[in-house]
Parts: C-alpha cells; structure tokens; sequence
C-alpha cells in the first residue's frame, strides 16, 4: 500500500521527473536519503515505469493526430497476435486499447500529413487479413494534455 508520502512523491515526480532526491526531500519534509530510498523503492516495487522526455509532436513535424477504430474479421488468437505484431511495428502508432462494444481496438497514430495517415490507414492497416473494419477520427484540437495520474 501506499502511503500519503508515498502518493506526493509520485505526485511530484509526475509534475517534473527530473526532481532530485534533495528537490523531493524539500518538498515531502523528509531528509534527501529518506527521499531518495522511497523513490528506489517506488521504482523497484513498479510504480514506476520509466522517465520520458515529452516531445512537441508539431515542432518535430507530427501534424497529423487521428484515432483509429478497428475491428478485426473474427476474434481468434491468431488474428489478434497477427494485429498486435503490426500496431507494435508500426512508429505511427503511438498507443493500442483494446475496447468492448463495435471495435476491438483504438489506435492513437501521429503522422505528418493527411497523406501519411491515408496511407497509412488504405495501405496498411485495411489490408490486413484480420482486419474487417477501420473507422478514423482527426483530432482537431487537443482541449487538454495527457494529464498526470490521481495519486
């Protein structure tokens, strides 16, 4: 279980992974090798992942943002690992779910232009022999950044 200083320390790291033992001490009331240890252990228990640089997708020339629903022809393992192998390849594509209701899977893909997601989509991902059915929506404007967790 985590406790409250375990949670603010999650919470702070969210905010600026870059937070030294001693940035942390300050901000939990607890000594920097206190700090230090919790977040080792917090790391080593899995809570925490792994440390990311978040990349300006319009500056790096990413304009394009669509989310992609696709079901698969039937739902057998075969096909699913089939479909995972190539979501997993592809660079475009930046995240997979796998959902209930008409789709088995929602795709977040970035790509640089219209035509690269239609590529992408026509070249691609329909002609997959697993795949029946391919629905796209194009963000339009992002209203609010992926958002830390609730610690």
């Amino acid at each position: 279980m985590l406790d409250d200083i375990d949670k603010k320390l999650l919470a702070a790291l969210q905010s600026n992974a870059h937070y030294t033992a001693q940035d942390l001490s300050e901000r939990l009331n607890l000594s920097a090798s206190q700090a230090g240890r919790r977040r080792q252990k917090l790391e080593a228990d899995g809570y925490i992942s792994g440390y990311h640089a978040h990349l300006e997708a319009s500056r790096i020339g990413l304009t394009v943002q669509a989310f992609v629903q696709v079901q698969l022809r039937s739902h057998g393992p075969k096909e699913a690992r089939s479909f995972a192998s190539l979501a997993e390849v592809r660079p475009e594509i930046i995240s997979v779910w796998t959902l209930t209701g008409d789709s088995d899977y929602l795709l977040r893909i970035y790509c640089s232009d219209l035509s690269s997601l239609n590529q992408l989509i026509h070249d691609v991902i329909l002609p997959h022999p697993a795949v029946a059915r391919v629905q796209s929506q194009i963000v339009m404007d992002q209203l609010k950044q992926d958002a830390p967790l609730p610690t």
